[in-house]
């Protein structure tokens, strides 16, 4: 009988082991994997069912809040509300039931859930009384910049990314089309399904935040790479010329490059430069060639993702010492922009915040500073530089090149109000073979004032067909950056007005 018992507690305990280290591996070592899984919706429940905090521009705006649902037989108690609509829809994003999460309510998901550590320490004495720990993400992007850069746009597809060189901070980036993340978020699923099947299949790719997640050909505003890899091993200098002339021919072909629509174009740096003429600096890129050439591109952080606080960035590209070392006038033609050359908006307005923070190129940062509910600090950004790719005396050159182009070349629409001097370079990337109707992307980057820069900005038109030109680039995007940058320094203005105005003493306190 005792031998039957002994059998029996230990075959008892065997299955309680069993069972207490099966439990142990579905609830501590394949938690993550479990609470991922699409099929399991417990997590998402629990997180509807609690406050999450907002989403908050530099500027006071609330873009993103979770809301009661106002039906008590609904399984959500709360629901996304983006007062903003479109106009932030590629900086939010999106937080939905049926499909997850996108750019700042992903990435920062468990500031505004009230999940971190520091939140959950912060809410210890209170556990048991139901406190609301979520948190808020206040961004560096200031709603009325954002508002003026997509009325800048007009509807036009295309990006906008304006940058604090200093810091990197990111005070707009908008890019058309966008979406609407209100009608993402509807409590009805086959309704929802039916908005992400349209904007999956609509061009232009809307749920893309097209100004870190897209690249494109940049044409001529890659010059300031060229030049700037060129100025820092010595094959160029403010003091060398080229002679004007139509077509050049590169090594290994006999396929002339030639200048826009065939002009003659040649002189000093500064001139071919603000001209934007495209055989010498083809005849830089090769003089440098394929090790040189790649090399410096890579200093720039060209082959590396955007390290942007936003999931999902994209790398610009060039190409590598082995796609060029026989293929000499691929390289020419990249030298200028063409070819196998994409560059992303944002990459683009980091590099004309480079030559106007001297040389340093900062990480762009989307947000400012995470808080927990009650006001509280959780983490604050902090600038942090990503490459230097060019010394300051590379750096001071371009920046006198770039005033060239507003002053006496292609960038002249850029010439800002109130005698502020403006810095640039244009660029028309031409999409179509000959014979064909001529598309191009239009773009221009730049930054202001020259002398001492504030603002940094990239604008790019995607495939217009407007009459084409070599000053493209800055007869389209050079207006769009022009009322922006406008419109800061006219704010900026008022602002110091308002402060410098004295207070008259005849005017009554108000009452306590």
């Amino acid at each position: 009988m005792n031998t039957r018992i002994r059998r029996l507690a230990i075959g008892l305990l065997v299955c309680y082991l069993a069972l207490f280290v099966q439990l142990n591996i579905l609830q501590v070592g394949r938690e993550e994997e479990l609470t991922s899984d699409p099929r399991n919706d417990r997590q998402t429940i629990r997180d509807f069912n609690r406050p999450r905090g907002p989403i908050i521009s530099a500027d006071g705006v609330v873009l993103a809040l979770s809301e009661p649902v106002d039906d008590p037989g609904a399984e959500l108690e709360y629901q996304r509300v983006y007062p903003k609509g479109s106009l932030f829809g590629n900086v939010t994003g999106y937080y939905t039931f049926a499909f997850g999460s996108t750019q700042v309510e992903k990435q920062h998901s468990d500031v505004l859930a009230g999940t971190t550590s520091q939140q959950q320490i912060k809410g210890l004495s209170d556990l048991f009384s139901g406190q609301d720990l979520s948190g808020s993400v206040v961004l560096n992007i200031r709603a009325d910049v954002q508002q003026v850069a997509a009325d800048a746009l007009a509807g036009r597809e295309g990006s906008v990314v304006v940058l604090e060189p200093s810091t990197g901070d990111v005070l707009a980036m908008y890019s058309f089309p966008t979406y609407d993340p209100n009608q993402v978020v509807v409590p009805n699923g086959q309704e929802a399904t039916d908005v992400f099947d349209f904007l999956n299949a609509y061009p232009g790719k809307p749920l893309l935040a097209n100004t870190y997640q897209e690249r494109y050909m940049p044409g001529s505003s890659f010059k300031v790479i060229t030049t700037a890899i060129a100025l820092e091993n010595g094959v160029t200098s403010l003091e060398r010329s080229w002679p004007s002339e139509t077509e050049w021919v590169p090594p290994q072909t006999t396929d002339p490059i030639q200048n826009y629509g065939g002009s003659s174009c040649g002189g000093t740096m500064v001139e071919v430069f603000f001209r934007s003429c495209n055989i010498p600096f083809a005849q830089m890129a090769v003089e440098l060639g394929p090790e040189r050439m790649v090399a410096g591109t890579r200093a720039w952080g060209i082959g590396e993702r955007i390290p942007i606080d936003l999931p999902g960035s994209v790398a610009s590209a060039f190409g590598e010492v082995e796609d060029f070392t026989d293929q000499l006038p691929l390289l020419a033609i990249g030298g200028f922009g063409q070819g196998n050359d994409v560059m992303v908006p944002m990459h683009m307005a980091m590099v004309a915040a480079t030559v106007a923070n001297g040389g340093q190129m900062m990480a762009p940062q989307v947000v400012d500073v995470t808080r927990f509910h009650d006001g509280s600090v959780l983490q604050r950004s902090e600038p942090e530089v990503w490459k230097t790719p060019i010394s300051p005396t590379t750096a001071a050159t371009l920046n006198s090149l770039m005033v060239g182009v507003v002053n006496q070349g292609t960038g002249r629409q850029m010439q800002l109000a109130g005698g502020i001097q403006a810095a640039a370079k244009t660029g028309t990337a031409q999409l179509n073979a000959s014979g064909e109707p001529q598309r191009s992307h239009a773009w221009i980057i730049g930054f202001a004032p020259a002398e001492a820069p504030r603002y940094a900005i990239a604008v790019m038109l995607k495939g217009t067909n407007d009459e084409i030109s070599a000053g493209t680039g800055g007869k389209l995007a050079g207006p769009i950056a022009k009322q922006v940058l406008d419109y800061l320094f006219a704010t900026e203005a008022s602002a110091a007005a308002a402060t410098a105005a004295p207070t008259d003493p005849s005017t009554p306190a108000a009452a306590p």
